[in-house]
């Protein structure tokens, strides 16, 4: 009897065992199933040097992909590849103003000379002016337009043919919640990311079953400190203090790491769209169910903002505004955010 017992529990601890070891195998299995491996793809991330961009070649280099990085400054550029090396990527930087076409072109041919073909491209590249409506002239629309709109159909339109051949890509489209409820002071950057938008849902239901994965990924604010390379107008400091307070504190704002996770999981699960911050999320459901009320309520919040009296027409970077004195009480709210540009390369090389 005695036997038999000790047989009985030898039999249910190799049960347990075996039963635990299915269940982690099958974890294992579930993730690379939502959680492709990409190591070894070939990714080409726009605005790359530095923000979001530089954290998420930060992010794919330590995967094991090979990048391709580009941005308008080549210094920013090298100053980028240098940081990364240290996770043994093979990257490649070619300058280029994703807002030029010919430009384009030329980073798509020598980016396939190079590795052969795309597999994924992440079409980040921005710009932003924020201020009064009254002191945005039809260059700073044409400005914003050329960038964020054009600056993805350019990209986008030069990799497609190669993918569909293939029948496999990832397109990822960085936009912003801009592009779904236009906040007050940010009309050119509103404008141009909601074309951006219409363009990365449109693209994606149709290339439906044709083996290429579209994503619109949709931001609210981020600690990136990219505050410090926006253009303001209007009453500068003013602009760039609310700006900058609501991408430094944690409540409005979210972390960059964070986001570039949440990203690059969107983009291997092949999501059709990811909101990122509850913020954000909130505001996108609230204005899409109740878009008279959320209209009403963001001209309450623009009548909060500075006014365009006695404002100038002159654009001034962040970094221009926030060289002057600043308070004391305004440093410390936006210590989070200087923070996140010394790691993510806002400051010039």
């Amino acid at each position: 009897m005695f036997r038999w017992r000790r047989r009985q529990q030898a039999r249910r601890r190799a049960l347990w065992a075996l039963g635990i070891g299915a269940g982690v195998a099958g974890a294992f299995i579930v993730s690379r199933l939502r959680y492709p491996d990409w190591s070894g793809r070939v990714v080409l991330i726009t605005g790359a040097s530095r923000g979001l961009g530089f954290l998420l070649a930060k992010g794919l280099a330590r995967e094991g992909c090979r990048l391709v990085l580009c941005a308008r400054d080549a210094a920013e550029l090298e100053r980028a590849r240098a940081d990364l090396q240290q996770y043994g990527a093979e990257i490649l930087t070619i300058a280029c103003d994703v807002s030029d076409r010919a430009q384009v072109d030329h980073l798509i041919k020598e980016a396939t000379a190079r590795f052969g073909r795309i597999d994924v491209l992440i079409n980040n590249a921005g710009i932003i002016q924020v201020g009064p409506v009254e002191t945005m002239t039809m260059e700073d629309f044409e400005r914003a337009m050329a960038t964020n709109f054009w600056g993805v159909v350019y990209t986008t339109l030069a990799v497609l043919p190669s993918m569909l051949a293939r029948r496999n890509g990832n397109i990822v489209n960085i936009t912003s919640i801009g592009g779904k409820v236009s906040v007050p002071h940010l009309l050119p950057y509103n404008c141009a990311k909601f074309a951006a938008v219409g363009f990365s849902e449109g693209l994606r239901a149709e290339l439906r079953g044709k083996g290429v994965q579209v994503t619109t990924i949709v931001p609210g604010l981020m600690r990136t400190g990219s505050y410090l390379n926006a253009m303001f107008k209007g009453k500068h400091e003013q602009e760039s203090a609310w700006f900058s307070l609501g991408a430094s504190l944690p409540g409005p704002s979210m972390s960059a790491e964070r986001a570039a996770k949440q990203i690059v999981r969107a983009a291997k699960r092949g999501e059709a769209e990811r909101i990122l911050s509850i913020p954000a999320k909130l505001l996108a459901r609230f204005h899409g169910l109740f878009p008279e009320t959320s209209i009403a309520q963001l001209g309450l919040v623009g009548g909060l903002l500075p006014s365009a009296e006695a404002g100038s027409t002159e654009t001034k970077s962040g970094l221009e505004v926030q060289s002057e004195p600043t308070s004391k009480i305004l440093d410390r709210l936006t210590a989070m955010g200087r923070s996140a540009a010394e790691r993510l390369h806002q400051y010039p090389v």
